[in-house]
């Protein structure tokens, strides 16, 4: 592991040297290359610099307990005792940091979240989760647009909704979020107050650029349609509706969101190479765990991850068997702490998989 961080603070420093080269001015592309490197690098440099301070500063006062003065000793026990607790934590934390990147972890996401079993309970479930997220998305500045979303008939429900959400590694924060979501209550139109159990599903996809991607025009089939819902006069009377259907995969893309075609259009494809490099992934993904023990993390949506009990006020993530008795904040956005206990136990999935291949 040792080896590894020379290596990274070497190379760390060559590219800050690269930095400060005035020639790399008239190439913005390769200086933004570069500094996107060092700037990523720089949490591990810095956290391995100050490992080797501690690591010095132990040896220094080892090194002082063999003098004779009983206050040079003294004071040299304390050092020690200050310092030698916090040297593991911080080569955990090294650890975590030399694990390999999630490439997806900075891309934007294709949020899809559908009504399952429940009826119009399902879909009003679908409409509050979906607030949910965007109270989340608030709280980081996120941008979030929707695509595309089906009404139900009763309330303000929500048969499935379609959002892209743009900034700061959207996707490390939402990724585990892929899956069943399961809620208990009392419906509003129960009279015997009965609790009432409802699903809805939710998918979280990077959002695939161009390159990662390469679609053909032979292979899309594109249909133009009259928009429904919400969207004033252009509504039901121009055809700016698109759906996109890749026909090597029957995978199916409908965007109406915008009154423009063409900007329905440009979104819809944003979502079909989502789509597509998910599938994609998956594919690699299953291939490369049949040489593991085991599968981490791999974001089944048909997996039941977690219910919401609202007469219990209770939140349950199954996989991690978190509880959390503040349902009403978590209905608020306030799903941090959950999703940071998500990532913790997927870090130390891999923190161990990774020692059993060594």
């Amino acid at each position: 592991m040792f080896d590894r961080l020379d290596q990274l603070e070497a190379r760390y420093e060559d590219l800050g040297r690269q930095m400060s080269d005035p020639t790399l001015v008239n190439d913005q592309k390769k200086f933004q290359s570069i500094a996107k490197q060092h700037r990523d690098m720089e949490p591990t440099v810095e956290k391995f610099r100050e490992y080797r301070k501690i690591k010095d500063g132990i040896a220094e006062a080892k090194a002082m307990l063999a003098e004779p003065d009983p206050d040079i000793k003294e004071m040299a026990q304390a050092e020690l005792d200050t310092l030698e607790p916090r040297l593991g934590p911080i080569e955990d934390g090294l650890k975590v940091l030399l694990l390999p990147k999630d490439p997806n972890d900075e891309k934007n996401v294709i949020l899809e979240l559908r009504a399952g079993t429940g009826g119009d309970e399902a879909a009003l479930f679908v409409a509050e989760v979906f607030r949910m997220y965007l109270r989340f998305a608030e709280q980081h500045k996120w941008k979030v647009e929707v695509l595309s979303q089906t009404e139900s008939g009763i309330g303000h429900g929500l048969k499935d909704v379609t959002a892209i959400i743009e900034g700061d590694n959207v996707y490390s924060q939402l990724k585990y979020e892929s899956g069943v979501h399961r809620v208990q209550r009392v419906p509003a139109t129960e009279t015997q107050g009965r609790v009432h159990t409802s699903a809805i599903t939710v998918a979280v996809l990077p959002e695939a650029e161009e390159v990662d991607i390469k679609i053909e025009a032979k292979d899309l089939r594109i249909d133009t349609f009259c928009s429904s819902g919400p969207g004033g006069q252009s509504v039901n009377t121009t055809y700016s509706a698109v759906r996109i259907t890749h026909l090597p995969t029957n995978t199916v893309v409908s965007c109406q969101d915008e009154k423009s075609q063409i900007k329905n259009r440009e979104k819809g494809m944003r979502v079909l190479r989502a789509r597509l490099y998910e599938v994609e992934a998956e594919r690699i993904h299953q291939i490369q765990a049949k040489d593991r023990k085991q599968q981490i993390g791999s974001g089944d949506r048909s997996e039941k991850i977690r219910t919401y009990n609202f007469p219990q006020n209770r939140l349950t993530d199954h996989r991690i068997g978190l509880t959390n008795h503040q349902l009403a904040m978590v209905m608020e956005g306030q799903i941090q702490p959950t999703i940071d206990a998500l990532i913790a136990h997927y870090t130390a999935e891999k923190l161990k998989a990774e020692s059993e291949a060594a």
